[in-house]
């Protein structure tokens, strides 16, 4: 769409009078001055959204968007002073050459949009997991990331955890041995993110006062507000989210997808419960099993995705009495040893049985260690635009695929089917009815990155 035709749907009024004008530091296009601050712009203030404007702030806030006054109310009261929007397209147009940085925590669906419209105005980006809502954007995403040649990052967190290095320098090491086994698991779906309706399709409601319930929908089809769709629970409904895959995938297919280079898989098998409507994500057990073919020397690998609802074998190193955590986990199993992290993210990793990780602490601090990047991925953003790192760790090279293996098993989930992956045709072989969920369709007024593909 041109610039012309998508200024049409502009016509949202701002939440303040107007926005104030804020003397403009050239940080981005790497200026790279570490004593500058940056002029950082954020969308989607509460929730995860609160930790991106406390971050902002340290460095020069000078823009906040967010279409759910509930929502952001404390973090616009926090700057009152700052220009404050609903419509992240209607800031950028007003304030793009104040802006050097956008950081965006909005629900799955509109990460893209959000990205591009940023990204289209020379700005670097930050975007919470999982990078987008389908296969295309986040390729789009990649491309425009190169394109345009600005800093981005993927807010998975545990990237930047001290464990994720460590299993990355044992398994470079050779400590682990090779891999063809890796087993990961989650509690989700569960409440407060993911309840159903009692009856679908799911019962209209009023809509909450200070919420633009069209501009949340963004690219999506219309239709009438449901407090079951939003502000809470959207990550059950495959418009809008991607299920407990999207919501942890990101987290805790992290570690085994660096350190074991794994790429792209072949084929995605699933065994799900029955899904309560088309529209829902199966919310009674699940369980994904990724193929990845071999890479150079490395063999093969299957990688399983266990939810609620399936009981997750234990490794075949193991303390014999100790239980599985619950919660969630991953271990990869090595002709070596067994690596293994509890939760979503790697805290703590060790090697198992716990005897074992005793007896081999000697050798392993020995192994040479990765530097950090910074504080968490916002540092790491804020850094890189600044010319003190390279490149963020999860920068849109890498985030892009390791989204890519997410959303592979969530259209798997969505299907109930086999997915036979073609990477690069970017097709499901043999089933064209689902290029219309790798490449979803948006509203007028809401559609980037065609002219990257041209």
């Amino acid at each position: 769409m041109d610039k012309a035709n998508r200024r049409q749907f502009l016509k949202k009024s701002t939440l303040t009078a107007g926005a104030l004008a804020f003397p403009h530091i050239a940080i981005g296009q790497g200026s790279g001055s570490p004593n500058s601050r940056i002029n950082c712009a954020v969308v989607g203030c509460g929730g995860m959204g609160s930790f991106a404007v406390r971050q902002a702030a340290k460095e020069n806030l000078v823009a906040m968007c967010d279409l759910d006054l509930a929502n952001a109310g404390r973090a616009f009261k926090e700057h009152e002073k700052v220009p404050k929007y609903k419509d992240f397209r209607v800031m950028m147009d007003k304030m793009h050459k104040e802006i050097d940085a956008v950081s965006i925590s909005t629900p799955d669906h509109t990460h893209f949009a959000a990205a591009m419209c940023a990204m289209e105005h020379g700005k670097h980006v930050f975007v919470q997991k999982p990078l987008a809502h389908n296969i295309w954007q986040v390729r789009t995403l990649r491309k425009a990331a190169r394109h345009y040649g600005v800093v981005t990052q993927m807010g998975n967190q545990g990237h930047t955890f001290e464990g994720m290095r460590r299993i990355k320098e044992w398994t470079d090491a050779g400590v682990i041995g090779d891999v063809r086994e890796v087993v990961t698991w989650t509690n989700r779906p569960n409440k407060p993110w993911f309840v159903p309706p009692a009856s679908f399709p799911a019962p209209t409601s009023p809509i909450p006062e200070g919420f633009d319930w069209d501009l949340w929908q963004g690219p999506v089809a219309h239709r009438d507000y449901s407090k079951h769709y939003a502000p809470v629970t959207w990550r059950g409904w495959w418009p809008y989210g991607c299920g407990a895959l999207g919501d942890i995938g990101c987290h805790t297919f992290d570690a085994p997808f660096w350190a074991l280079d794994l790429g792209l898989p072949t084929k995605v098998d699933v065994v799900r419960t029955p899904p309560p409507h088309e529209e829902f994500i199966p919310m009674n057990g699940t369980l994904v099993t990724y193929h990845f073919p071999a890479r150079g020397e490395k063999p093969p690998v299957t990688m399983k995705w266990y939810e609620a609802g399936f009981d997750v074998p234990k490794p075949k190193r193991w303390d014999a009495e100790k239980p599985l955590p619950e919660g969630g986990g991953m271990y990869m199993e090595g002709t070596k040893e067994t690596l293994f992290h509890e939760g979503m993210r790697p805290n703590s990793p060790m090697l198992t049985p716990s005897s074992r990780f005793q007896a081999m602490k000697p050798e392993l601090a020995k192994i040479d260690r990765l530097p950090a990047l910074g504080k968490g991925p916002i540092d790491e953003f804020y850094r890189a635009i600044k010319g003190e790192i390279e490149a963020p760790g999860s920068n849109f090279e890498y985030a892009a695929p390791l989204t890519e293996v997410v959303l592979l098993g969530a259209l798997a989930q969505r299907s109930g089917r086999t997915i036979e992956w073609d990477a690069e045709a970017m097709k499901v072989k043999g089933e064209p009815e689902m290029d219309a969920w790798i490449k979803e369709p948006a509203r007028p007024g809401w559609a980037y990155g065609e002219s990257l593909w041209a």
